[in-house]
């Protein structure tokens, strides 16, 4: 059997932290872009992002994860036109943690097999991301021409301490003024 393919496709290496439990409480970083890098949520006028119809329905889906999940508090997120950025704290734990708490962390010791809880998987990163991908296409796929939203999978990062939720947050809040530079903005390539 060829480790390289699974039913016959080139399977892609998982950038995961290998054995960290990602229903452990904690701060993510999470980018999920477009498919092709298509500019489908709008543009940037003017330093500041502008939603089309689209853009105006992926935003409003993201504040709305919490209703869906609530083990997450949303914090700092930015809707650009073919990527999204945003910080999602996951709190399973009965201490309530307020927005922008900069003392909620994941331990760096807090590399346990991941393991089913009572509420299955959907307390997972990568369920709550999933949830919200699906939500958006189906949106699109019900209401546009686009059929195929997103690039396979997301990225995260998991913040470990003040210094580096604050350096993020700064990106996130400073990504729309930065996207003539930004590598994600298809004007560059063309």
């Amino acid at each position: 059997m060829n480790n390289d393919k699974f039913r016959g496709k080139y399977r892609t290496t998982s950038h995961r932290l290998k054995g960290y439990d990602y229903t452990s409480d904690g701060a993510y970083f999470i980018t999920i872009v477009t498919k092709n890098r298509e500019h489908f949520f709008g543009k940037i006028m003017n330093g500041e992002m502008v939603f089309n119809g689209l853009g105006g329905i992926a935003n409003g889906y993201w504040k709305k994860i919490p209703d869906h999940f609530p083990d997450v508090i949303l914090d700092e997120f930015i809707i650009m036109p073919n990527h999204i950025h945003g910080i999602l704290f996951l709190q399973k734990s009965t201490i309530n943690i307020p927005r922008r708490d900069k003392k909620f962390f994941v331990s760096t010791n807090n590399q346990t097999k991941q393991k089913p809880s009572k509420h299955g998987t959907s307390r997972t990163i990568g369920s709550i991301v999933r949830g919200f991908k699906i939500g958006v296409t189906k949106y699109a796929r019900e209401n546009t021409n686009i059929y195929d939203v997103w690039q396979r999978n997301y990225h995260d990062r998991i913040i470990r301490n003040d210094n580096e939720l604050n350096r993020i947050r700064e990106y996130i809040i400073n990504n729309p003024q930065m996207w003539e530079c930004d590598r994600n903005n298809q004007g560059l390539w063309i």
